[in-house]
């Protein structure tokens, strides 16, 4: 049996150590709800704040089955509730413990945190899709 794996690694700056402390709060109320709606402890993704000197940056991440589309609204939330701006975005990799046929590929997000919107993706598998049928292989 095989094991499919989405992973990412990516680091949000939220411009001050209060506002990671207030992203670090909303996080554990998003891991609570989600443990009482599925009695999952994961919510799709992981978050620490980063003990650098500014302590203003969260690492997001998953090791195994990430979520980019929890981690996408949680950012969201995030630069309303935190009024965030700039653009951020991060990638990740669709991976597999055995050979599989279309079991590896992988993405990109980009979020207009002052839009409050997600403003383009990308994925491998799609993107391969469309170039072999001859549609925009240079997109």
């Amino acid at each position: 049996m095989a094991d499919y794996f989405t992973r990412f690694s990516c680091l949000l700056d939220v411009g001050t150590p209060q506002n990671a402390a207030r992203a670090y709060e909303a996080y554990l109320a998003l891991c609570n709800d989600f443990y009482a709606e599925t009695e999952t402890l994961c919510c799709g993704f992981d978050l620490t704040i980063e003990s650098n000197p500014s302590g203003s940056q969260l690492w997001i991440r998953s090791e195994d089955h990430g979520d980019p589309e929890a981690v996408i609204c949680f950012v969201l939330r995030l630069a309303h509730d935190l009024d965030l701006t700039g653009l951020w975005g991060f990638t990740y990799a669709v991976t597999c413990s055995r050979l599989r046929i279309d079991a590896f590929g992988g993405g990109a997000h980009v979020i207009d945190l002052g839009a409050r919107k997600s403003i383009g993706a990308t994925s491998t598998q799609d993107w391969l899709a469309a170039a072999l049928n001859g549609e925009h292989p240079h997109a």
